[in-house]
């Protein structure tokens, strides 16, 4: 009989490399799409709005725009595969980051509001790339196929807010307002990727996926086996899910208001864009690594050195002396790489624990819980510096992240570390061998 086991063969597929490739070079584009909103997005809304207090809300509008996204793009992606969702994604974005640039042109509120929850499908779209990129991976490389991915979105990430006075000089050359340059190049940006993706990203992953896994034989496994590989692995997935959801809240919060807190310490734009871009970089940029120890040393570990590095990145963020840019700066780049921690392993744990067949929409809706709560903590982050200032909101959130550690060690005490679906065949031989003592 044929086994659904949910992971492709032990040697990587052919078509992976040419998938990561496609990937890497989309999210080189993508990269400055995203930076936009993170960059100037608060900014923005304070100048517009005339309010502190409402600063974080484009952050929780096109967060909550990705969650739509997400969820839409994964149903796409179940249905016709992951070229027609991805490519769709970036192109509402670029249209939703056109929007923006209109409604600021014209100084249209409620048209910016509506702009940045399209926009948000742009967002939405560069991190459920990461998904692509471990479909046809196997499980001991799946890390580290995930990190690729978010690893090709630091050059553009980086660059687009080191592009902020550039940018806006265009705009303004254009009678457009400065701050909504870097939109014009996530117009140009997520307009690109969607173009390499429509074009290039053939085979499909995920419809590959799911046919290596159709077709895949494992002898001597039984129906009871493959009916268990055949369902989701909840512990995995809910614990997956929970440090992503955390770990986004945390630093949607605190990278959100930092551009506004050093603005109102008399820093420049292109100063909160240098130490943005740091931030970002950090977010990015030491994927490789993260996906080599999750794979080798283990997906709860790195979750849990997740938790620490944002709780140091809190605290060293809310004794930071307000004019000195270095020490925001550093902490900002803790902010990153407990992200780039709680993501990497996050997903590995998701993908781990899903059969390709429902696959996309249930990492869909996973990406709105992580959109959700990135909402939430973009919406509350203005209203916490307004009350109780810039210190508080980020040594609470470092507090906060430490609620991943709990969730771990009781993940980490009932269940193996190893995928139920990657072992499924193993768990049943452990069962006869129990029944036969």
């Amino acid at each position: 009989m044929r086994a659904r086991n949910g992971t492709p063969p032990p040697r990587e597929v052919p078509a992976q490399r040419r998938t990561l490739t496609v990937l890497v070079f989309s999210q080189v584009l993508s990269g400055a799409g995203l930076a936009a909103g993170i960059t100037v997005g608060a900014l923005l809304a304070e100048e517009m709005l005339g309010s502190t207090g409402l600063a974080g809300v484009p952050s929780a509008l096109f967060t909550a725009g990705a969650a739509l996204g997400a969820v839409a793009i994964g149903r796409i992606c179940q249905r016709w595969g992951r070229r027609p969702g991805l490519a769709l994604g970036y192109g509402v974005g670029a249209l939703g980051s056109l929007g923006v640039v209109a409604a600021t042109t014209i100084g249209n509120v409620p048209l910016l509001f509506l702009a940045l929850l399209v926009y948000g499908a742009g967002t939405s779209t560069n991190l459920m790339a990461r998904y692509a990129g471990a479909d046809l991976a196997s499980p001991a490389r799946r890390g580290r196929a995930v990190s690729t991915v978010l690893f090709a979105t630091t050059l553009g990430a980086v660059v687009g807010p080191n592009l902020v006075t550039v940018t806006g000089e265009l705009a303004h050359g254009w009678g457009i307002p400065r701050l909504a340059g870097p939109f014009l190049l996530a117009v140009v940006a997520f307009g690109s990727a969607a173009i390499v993706l429509a074009c290039l990203l053939r085979p499909d992953p995920l419809r590959l996926a799911r046919a290596l896994a159709e077709d895949a034989p494992a002898p001597g496994a039984d129906s009871g086996t493959a009916e268990a590989a055949d369902r989701p692995d909840r512990r995995g997935l809910v614990t997956g899910t929970t440090v992503m959801v955390l770990t986004q809240l945390v630093m949607i919060a605190i990278m959100t208001m930092t551009p506004v807190h050093m603005s109102a310490h008399g820093h420049s734009t292109q100063a909160a864009g240098l130490v943005i871009a740091l931030h970002v970089g950090a977010m990015f940029l030491p994927s490789p690594l993260t996906g080599l120890l999750v794979d080798r040393v283990g997906r709860l570990w790195v979750a849990a050195a997740s938790a620490l590095t944002l709780l140091a990145a809190g605290i060293l963020a809310a004794v930071a002396p307000p004019h000195s840019i270095p020490v925001l700066a550093t902490a900002l780049v803790l902010l990153g790489l407990g992200w780039n921690f709680g993501l990497i392993s996050g997903t590995a744990m998701v993908t781990d624990a899903l059969p390709p067949d429902r696959r996309a929409s249930t990492q869909g809706l996973v990406d709105v819980g992580i959109a959700i709560s990135g909402a939430a903590g973009g919406m509350s982050s203005g209203l916490v510096v307004m009350l109780g200032g810039y210190p508080v909101l980020a040594l609470a959130g470092g507090i906060l992240a430490l609620a991943i550690v709990p969730v771990l060690a009781l993940t980490a005490r009932p269940a193996r570390t190893t995928p139920a679906l990657a072992d499924a065949t193993e768990r049943a031989g452990h069962k006869e061998q129990g029944c036969a003592s």
